[in-house]
């Protein structure tokens, strides 16, 4: 029989329980994740949820010692799934920032992105400031070429319905280069061994972190704890060599 989920309370205090003893009690962990982005989330061939926020996912509920339950998301429903009790945590390529803080809790980070250049391995292409006179190939409705223009670079925008569409015009020398998330390129350069990402960061660095639902500090102490071990003991390095080909690019802490 379906019911709406509510709110458990401490039987001592009559408080509302934390998400991390509802979880242990329950017996399975519900991750949200955007399971349409590879390789953060996708579904295999069997359609099995798969990817490097799935490997942490399984890494957290093995902690646990309860069973993990993939829940698909969208970036519009991220919040709100948190708000109503869908979802326990949510990973999919969330950015940590003030105006989203005043709606849920964040963890530390456990990625950082940055938008970067996917360019043939020939090219002779080493950053934006090569890019002179060249084509740069973006997916229609996105800015990641004004980037380059700001730093009054004269360069020629050429728009995909697609990145595939925009991956695919590099490899054919239809242009010069294509700008995107850079983990994101960093997997494209694994799956083709022709291409190359630029060292560079176009854009301030965005800290993806976990989110939770605001006001559960217990939970978000545990989560917190987890990402320390996973991030000392090598794992997480480990599963972004694994699905990015590449080692982390950018530091987990900020350097002021």
């Amino acid at each position: 029989m379906g019911c709406t989920p509510t709110e458990n309370k401490d039987e001592k205090s009559g408080a509302p329980a934390s998400t991390l003893q509802t979880v242990l009690q329950r017996g399975t962990l519900r991750v949200g994740d955007c399971l349409s982005f590879a390789p953060f989330g996708f579904y295999d061939k069997q359609g099995n949820p798969d990817g490097y926020d799935v490997d942490l996912a399984k890494a957290l509920a093995k902690e646990m010692g309860v069973k993990l339950e993939m829940v698909n998301t969208t970036s519009a429903n991220r919040i709100p799934n948190l708000q109503t009790n869908k979802v326990d945590v949510v990973f999919c390529n969330f950015t940590r920032n003030l105006e989203r803080a005043k709606e849920i809790g964040f963890t530390q980070p456990y990625v950082v992105a940055s938008e970067a250049m996917l360019v043939r391995k020939n090219s002779g292409i080493q950053s934006a400031h090569d890019m002179q006179g060249k084509t740069i190939a973006t997916v229609k409705g996105s800015t990641n070429g004004d980037e380059v223009r700001a730093m009054n670079i004269q360069v020629k925008i050429q728009e995909y319905d697609s990145s595939q569409a925009a991956i695919l015009a590099v490899k054919q020398g239809q242009a010069d280069a294509m700008i995107e998330d850079n983990n994101f390129l960093a997997y494209q350069a694994k799956l083709d061994p022709t291409l190359a990402v630029t060292n560079e960061a176009l854009v301030p660095l965005e800290y993806n972190a976990f989110g939770v639902k605001q006001g559960d500090q217990v939970w978000l102490n545990y989560l917190n704890e987890f990402l320390f071990e996973v991030n000392a003991s090598g794992e997480n390095a480990t599963l972004y060599q694994k699905w990015f080909g590449t080692k982390p690019r950018y530091p987990l802490n900020p350097q002021y």
